[in-house]
């Protein structure tokens, strides 16, 4: 899901495809449910409920499946999940940002505490990370959508406020209020994104390397891969030469 650093993409290229794939699948389909229920089950009256199919869609979910993920929000057996954000600190003192959505809020409390102290990390209250991140409308294009300067121009007529590009994708950010403006304006000069959402962004890096950095990476594989965490942000900032290191 969104949020995460380039080492997690490292971490994914090393295997378990299908695991993962599967993995996604359960939380894109789990926040179309949770969206679809929280409004209408119509895409074009419910934003969130929009934004959550465009980025189902974008991992080639199929339509049947997205149908079935509305459909069980107005179903008598459907779960009532609870949306809780979770804040910590991991090796070196990166902060972690945990989003979940669960049934069961004892059991995801307990599993995400126990993830950080198994891994390096230790939970802190409400407020004690999100200070250091700004919540933001981020919009991802593959590379192939363009240029940098090309996907910058598009940007600015859209009313982004920055772009951050690399290898693999373009990333546009904007203030999360006018994300689904600057989205459409982007999908006019660009065509479809490849996710849309909003997120947690660092306001600045915490340097790591060493040990530490291995360390933090098995925490924030831990934490994605359980069930009931849907989103994992974290401020940590990995030289090239570390990522290299890592990824051996």
């Amino acid at each position: 899901m969104a949020g995460h650093s380039k080492f997690k993409n490292i971490m994914h290229r090393k295997g378990r495809a299908d695991a993962a794939r599967s993995k996604l699948f359960s939380k894109l389909s789990r926040e179309i449910t949770v969206a679809a229920k929280h409004g209408l089950p119509d895409p074009a009256m419910n934003p969130r409920l929009r934004l959550a199919v465009q980025n189902a869609k974008a991992e080639s979910m199929s339509k049947d499946v997205i149908e079935r993920a509305i459909k069980k929000a107005s179903g008598g057996d459907a779960e009532t999940y609870e949306e809780i954000r979770y804040e910590g600190f991991g090796p070196g003192g990166v902060g972690v940002i945990v989003e979940v959505l669960t049934d069961n809020r004892n059991r995801a409390a307990s599993n995400v505490r126990s993830i950080f102290g198994k891994n390096g990390g230790n939970l802190g209250e409400t407020g004690a990370v999100s200070f250091m991140f700004d919540r933001v409308g981020q919009i991802v294009y593959p590379a192939a959508a363009g240029s940098e300067d090309a996907i910058m121009e598009a940007a600015i007529e859209a009313g982004a406020d920055d772009v951050e590009s690399d290898e693999e994708t373009h990333t546009v950010y904007t203030a999360f209020e006018q994300l689904n403006e600057v989205a459409q304006a982007l999908e006019g000069s660009l065509g479809e994104a490849k996710s849309t959402s909003i997120v947690w962004r660092p306001k600045s890096r915490t340097p790591i390397e060493g040990d530490a950095a291995g360390t933090l990476m098995k925490l924030i594989d831990a934490l994605d891969d359980d069930d009931d965490v849907q989103n994992v942000y974290s401020n940590e900032d990995i030289s090239a030469e570390e990522l290299e290191k890592l990824a051996s």
